[in-house]
């Protein structure tokens, strides 16, 4: 398999499959690791597409990793630090290289962890209707993309697969996590200050290199001691959207270095948003990848290789 060659499915023959996502193919390591593979698949309105974005998985793995280590005094995170090529046959180490991670097995909450530091998506459209997002007020006036003056905690269900996420209000995130995990009320209180804390220090960090993070999403697991701990992915194209701070503007949607590119080219077909997806132009894989390619060096300040 080339290096450079997009992935979009794994083929590992050496550990059990536990699950494919959107985007990560997930295999046991033992009954306590699993292996997360990412791929170049890109789902848009929980539609996986047809075309892989070139380079996306190492590029999601590569920041990840960058914040994982970034934000590793806030919270404990899932990381192992076992490389990845270690845990496969050798004939399938390239596969692997640079776009997965072993991590530790967690019971994870049942929620999407929202954080939003700017009026926009699903937070905009509630804004409309109700004058709040997930049932917390906001000022009357506010526009498009306007900067809210605190970060806002505003957590979403985890949809099952092909469904969207719902926007639900903190007490019915409570209830969701108390069903789900023991001990559950404390749990969801930890991950909302964890999630806002993890938001503010990653936000000011990011805004030094002339990025805005409007909006992101963490997920948190639980060790057999009760431990909350952050997983998946964190602060990423996939996971959040990136503004710049040249072409920001209140009232109009800025453009940004995140998935959202694709979403906003979809937006302009006549596609009702079910599978399957329409084919991508060339052109918008290209700037797609090279939009991740972007957000990558201006939040690390190294080249993507």
């Amino acid at each position: 398999m080339s290096f450079s060659a997009p992935l979009f499915q794994s083929s590992i023959q050496s550990l059990p499959l536990v699950s494919r996502g959107k985007v990560r193919d997930i295999y046991a390591v033992g009954d306590d690791k699993l292996l997360l593979v990412a791929s170049d698949r890109l789902s848009a309105f929980d539609v996986i597409l047809s075309d892989p974005i070139p380079h996306k998985g190492r590029v999601l793995t590569a920041l990840a990793n960058f914040w994982f280590e970034k934000l590793s005094h806030i919270l404990p995170n899932q990381l192992t630090g076992i490389p990845p090529e270690s845990v496969v046959a050798p004939e399938e180490a390239a596969e692997v290289a640079g776009r997965s991670i072993v991590v530790k097995r967690l019971s994870p909450l049942p929620i999407e962890a929202v954080v939003r530091g700017y009026l926009i998506g699903s937070g905009w459209k509630d804004y409309c209707q109700t004058g709040s997002v997930c049932g917390l007020p906001l000022p009357f006036g506010l526009q498009l993309a306007s900067r809210l003056s605190e970060p806002l905690f505003t957590p979403a269900t985890k949809a099952l697969f092909g469904a969207h996420d719902a926007n639900i209000s903190f007490s019915e995130a409570e209830k969701l996590c108390a069903k789900a995990v023991a001990d559950g009320n404390r749990l969801c209180n930890e991950a909302r200050d964890a999630a806002l804390a993890l938001y503010r220090e990653a936000a000011d960090y990011a805004l030094e290199r002339g990025i805005l993070i409007a909006d992101t999403k963490f997920e948190f697991g639980v060790d057999d001691k009760g431990a909350l701990h952050l997983i998946d992915e964190v602060l990423t194209p996939d996971s959040s959207r990136f503004w710049s701070v040249d072409t920001y503007q209140e009232g109009v949607n800025p453009p940004s270095f995140d998935k959202q590119f694709v979403r906003d080219y979809l937006e302009t077909l006549a596609w009702d948003k079910k599978a399957p997806a329409p084919k991508l132009p060339a052109i918008i894989i290209a700037k797609t990848s090279e939009k991740y390619r972007e957000a990558f060096l201006r939040l690390t300040g190294q080249p993507f290789h």
